[in-house]
């Protein structure tokens, strides 16, 4: 009774906190909706043995007011086919169904829909069967590091070049903002970036965080989201990947984005026929040409790079730690990029960008992604790693997360939050800034 009672305040707590903190497009429950779901699975951490079966209570409210209407479900496995659907009637607003088990590792996901006075609403919840015993499909080519290690050879070879203006726009009363273009490979490919960098630093006095951009092409959004690193006393280069100013319109990054950024021709896609001609190679060896120009930076500390993002940004913050053992610290929320080929195996459950579902997921292209799949570039991290994910997420799975952490062989922490979707809260990004300060080599 105890457990019971505790979970149920634990799920108003956050069900509270999820209502009134969360920015509007992040909610789980959408901001100023007239429905509540509330989905509570009889193990109180979502997770499950293999063969034991998941019983959860649906709760569905309008208005606060407890729904007594048929419920349509289905169930299937993590991202894949329907497996069992059926229907229920609540009863004083709540029904409990049986999510069945499963005989290997992985997540189970139970999408929920209602239609009331004509208009449909929805919600899913996910749960999770000896998720310790997950583990990646993805193989990891016996010439791995080899490759890296002569593309990053040649690259060392090649003059940092950049250039550097302020940003006065992003300017604050702690820091003092730069806009930093800088040259990636011998073909002059480029990132932007927008640089922090505390006022009056002292030479030597800094720590340095790389943080790499989620997907899509796009600018720089909210680049003074973070400015409590550079408050704290860090550098922050707040980066982007495809050579575009980030001082674009909005309206000139969709145009681009449409063009070329869409289903087999996005730069996720190209490429694929060869390791060499990938899109992401420039991209990852740009994470350490990143790193090479924040070390070059006469506040740097000498010791202390972190690196920190979130999906795509997630993904590549753990390259960047794999690739650079100059990096210290790595913060990663729900990496894409994960255990990308697994789809090619009936029954298994890919990472983003899912492209069995563009048509471009092959045994060739599975080739080539084992190069640039974020599961070989774990294998090899041995800095500390913080990562964070949430079991409902439908971009970047929970079963590929898993893969991730599960490789890790490096000092991990993580911080799990079942009920999460594909975001973070505020309170997440600001944990990830005091681990890191509070990490720092002396």
């Amino acid at each position: 009774m105890k457990k019971n009672l505790y979970l149920r305040k634990s799920l108003f707590l956050s069900l509270l906190f999820f209502l009134t903190a969360l920015p509007l497009a992040a909610e789980n429950y959408p901001y100023r909706s007239d429905y509540l779901w509330l989905t509570e699975p009889d193990h109180a951490d979502w997770l499950y043995r293999i063969g034991e079966n998941a019983n959860v209570e649906v709760r569905l409210y309008r208005y606060g007011i407890p729904q007594n209407v048929e419920l349509t479900y289905a169930i299937s496995r993590d991202m894949l086919s329907v497996e069992k659907s059926g229907k229920v009637l609540l009863k004083n607003g709540k029904a409990t169904i049986n999510m069945g088990t499963r005989r290997d590792p992985g997540f189970m996901d139970m999408k929920l829909t209602a239609v009331i006075d004509g208009k449909t609403t929805s919600h899913h919840v996910k749960v999770g069967y000896s998720v310790d015993k997950i583990q990646p499909y993805t193989k990891e080519p016996a010439d791995f590091l080899d490759f890296w290690q002569k593309e990053m050879e040649e690259q060392k070879s090649l003059p940092l070049k950049y250039s550097m203006e302020p940003a006065h726009e992003y300017d604050t009363d702690k820091a003092d903002a730069f806009l930093v273009k800088l040259e990636v490979n011998k073909q002059r490919q480029s990132v932007y970036g927008y640089l922090f960098i505390p006022k009056k630093a002292p030479e030597g006095g800094c720590p340095v965080v790389l943080c790499p951009p989620g997907a899509g092409v796009k600018t720089i959004k909210e680049p003074l989201r973070h400015r409590y690193y550079a408050d704290n006393g860090c550098i922050r280069f707040e980066t982007e990947i495809h050579g575009l100013d980030p001082r674009l319109s909005e309206k000139q990054f969709k145009e681009i984005s449409t063009a070329l950024n869409t289903g087999a021709n996005g730069y996720l896609c190209q490429g694929l026929d060869s390791r060499e001609h990938y899109y992401m190679k420039h991209v990852y060896l740009g994470l350490v040409r990143a790193i090479d120009f924040l070390t070059s930076l006469p506040q740097w500390d000498g010791k202390n790079v972190a690196v920190q993002g979130g999906s795509q940004g997630g993904a590549l913050s753990l390259v960047a730690a794999a690739l650079d053992k100059r990096v210290t610290l790595c913060c990663a929320n729900h990496p894409a990029l994960a255990d990308m080929a697994a789809y090619n195996e009936k029954g298994r459950t890919g990472g983003y960008p899912h492209m069995h579902k563009i048509g471009v997921l092959d045994k060739n292209s599975e080739r080539t992604l084992q190069y640039y799949d974020v599961v070989n570039f774990a294998r090899h991290i041995t800095c500390p790693v913080r990562m964070t994910w949430g079991y409902n997420d439908n971009t970047c799975p929970p079963t590929t997360s898993y893969a991730v952490w599960n490789v890790l062989t490096c000092p991990k922490y993580p911080v799990i939050t079942p009920i999460n979707e594909h975001w973070t809260s505020e309170a997440m990004e600001r944990a990830h800034c005091d681990w890191i300060l509070s990490n720092l080599l002396k």
